[in-house]
């Protein structure tokens, strides 16, 4: 087992309750677009206490980044997160995950499930490869969605943004549920990426499955 002490270089909120880090890279550390790597913070009390976060970063940059939703309801590590900042250190360990773009399709997240997706769709915007995949995007409120501005302008019209607790101009009022997909896509036959909670994951594969995806053509952390 790999595991790597970096120091962080930068920390800002990105949103009220996500935090972008940016992290030294060490020297032949590498992941696929849409990996994740478990993360424990570099003091005697928090070594052992690690949790997954995803990269963002596009993959030949010369550091590591990520964008954490921080819990403060207990005294957890996003909490602790929360309050680390420059020149704090991390533990990045192995890398791992199954989500990695198969090809172009229909991109499915809810919060923070957006961040595999995110270094997934840099790596195809800087390589001209981003036609013919879209993304739908659930959020509570229009506060909450993450890089916003920057996934408008790599998708453009292919971005759909769902909002269920907030009515706005140019957003979808609505859950992502059965319903929802019937009214929004077409052809189901097509391969889907899926990322969020795990009660949305479960419930989202089964919707696709029910009105005819292959599963086979399902990419989602199992």
């Amino acid at each position: 087992m790999n595991e790597h002490i970096v120091k962080v270089l930068e920390a800002k909120f990105i949103t009220h309750d996500v935090k972008r880090f940016v992290v030294e890279k060490p020297n032949g550390f590498d992941f696929i677009p849409g990996q994740a790597t478990e993360v424990s913070i570099n003091l005697p009390e928090w070594k052992t206490q690690r949790r997954p976060f995803t990269f963002t970063n596009l993959r030949e940059s010369n550091y590591l980044e990520f964008m954490i939703k921080l819990y403060n309801d207990h005294e957890g590590v996003t909490n602790k997160l929360g309050k680390t900042n420059a020149g704090a250190e991390i533990i990045l360990h192995d890398v791992f995950g199954a989500i990695q773009y198969k090809g172009p399709g229909v991109f499915i997240a809810a919060g923070s499930g957006i961040t595999p997706f995110i270094s997934i769709f840099r790596e195809l915007y800087k390589h001209n490869l981003i036609k013919g995949n879209r993304l739908i995007y659930a959020n509570k409120t229009s506060e909450d969605i993450i890089m916003g501005a920057e996934l408008q302008k790599m998708l453009k019209n292919n971005f759909v943004n769902v909002l269920t607790r907030e009515n706005t101009i140019g957003f979808i009022g609505k859950r992502i549920d059965r319903n929802f997909l019937i009214e929004n896509i077409v052809d189901f036959s097509q391969r889907f990426y899926v990322c969020g909670p795990d009660d949305f994951v479960k419930d989202i594969t089964k919707y696709l499955v029910d009105l005819g995806a292959d599963f086979d053509s399902l990419v989602f952390e199992k």
